[in-house]
């Protein structure tokens, strides 16, 4: 997540250009017994197609942010863009085109969603710790939050709407220094009000409800685990604990999406992969690109989108290559949770 040159940014700029190497991981069967990687299933993803190459003014290209909108277009954005070029991209998958949505001069946005209360696209402006929102065809952009959280400005990364239109987000300070003060902060469906729920935690980047809105999955970046946050009735954290700890090897967890069966899909930092949970903690598979696409310079898979009551999964792929979008056949069918964020 960066837009260069900014100095906020640099531990993130470091993680982006990581050597990938192999990862060995276990999992346990239905007897407790640890069984090799080898035993979980694999899910190949396929090209659909190439959307960006590296911007020679910030030295990359990281797309993130898949969400589909009312009309069936997707919609992505691409962090490192500079001033002037696609910020935010609009994709007919079908068609196999695309074309811009929204640029601008300043921002670096790191997640896109749709508003259940107001339809609008909601983006996170990383790099200026502000969510924005703009109308479905890209126009009338507007600042909804900014400003500090509890005396603090805000890193902000993911998010995730409940079902009022309020905003939960994944605050991922922190990141560049390697210390735990990371945040989970929600920010009323009006803009008005943003109360920290979770604090100390490790450059928290993911965050999805669950599927019935019980709770969130928070994925923490450099610490490489998932975080449960079990939700009151009036959107308060009643309890954490640490659910998953992911073996990313140099990957790390990126962001997190919920299918209808409530499965968590776990993007990674550093690795053009994505790695799949059930609730309960126990890994079902893995999903991976064609070998020679990773070893031609694609490093990171950063977040997907599920067809909105299909099967169908789309997953953002960035690395010196470019920026793509590949897809592959998802274990249950997408919902709300696992359409952006």
């Amino acid at each position: 997540m960066q837009r260069l040159p900014i100095s906020s940014f640099a531990g993130y700029v470091a993680l982006g250009l990581l050597v990938l190497t192999g990862c060995a991981t276990t999992a346990a069967d239905s007897g407790g017994q640890e069984v090799s990687d080898t035993a979980v299933r694999t899910i190949r993803a396929h090209e659909v197609m190439q959307l960006t190459q590296t911007h020679q003014e910030t030295g990359m290209t990281l797309l993130e942010g898949p969400t589909f909108g009312e009309d069936g277009g997707l919609v992505v954005v691409d962090v490192t863009a500079p001033a002037g070029k696609p910020k935010v991209i609009r994709v007919d998958v079908e068609r196999r085109t695309s074309r811009t949505l929204h640029t601008d001069g300043r921002g670096a946005y790191t997640s896109a969603q749709f508003s259940p209360a107001d339809g609008r696209l909601y983006l996170t402006d990383y790099a200026h710790g502000e969510v924005v929102s703009l109308a479905p065809d890209g126009s009338d952009p507007r600042t909804f939050f900014s400003g500090r959280v509890d005396g603090v400005q805000m890193n902000p990364d993911d998010i995730a709407f409940d079902r009022n239109g309020n905003l939960y987000v994944s605050d991922s300070r922190g990141l560049s220094e390697g210390v735990e003060n990371a945040r989970v902060v929600r920010i009323s469906r009006d803009g008005t009000k943003a109360t920290v729920l979770a604090k100390d935690l490790a450059a928290t980047n993911g965050i999805s409800f669950d599927g019935d809105y019980r709770g969130l999955w928070i994925s923490e970046l450099t610490q490489n685990r998932i975080s449960y946050l079990r939700l009151d009735d009036k959107g308060g954290v009643t309890f954490r604990h640490t659910a998953i700890r992911v073996d990313g090897g140099i990957a790390q967890t990126d962001s997190i999406a919920v299918d209808a069966d409530g499965n968590l899909y776990q993007a990674l930092h550093g690795r053009p992969a994505m790695v799949v949970y059930d609730r309960t903690g126990e890994r079902l598979a893995k999903i991976e690109i064609p070998a020679r696409a990773a070893a031609a310079g694609l490093e990171s898979a950063t977040n997907i989108a599920i067809t909105p009551g299909g099967t169908t999964a789309y997953m953002t792929v960035s690395g010196p290559a470019g920026g793509y979008l590949y897809a592959f056949d998802a274990l249950a069918e997408g919902i709300r949770q696992s359409n952006g964020g």
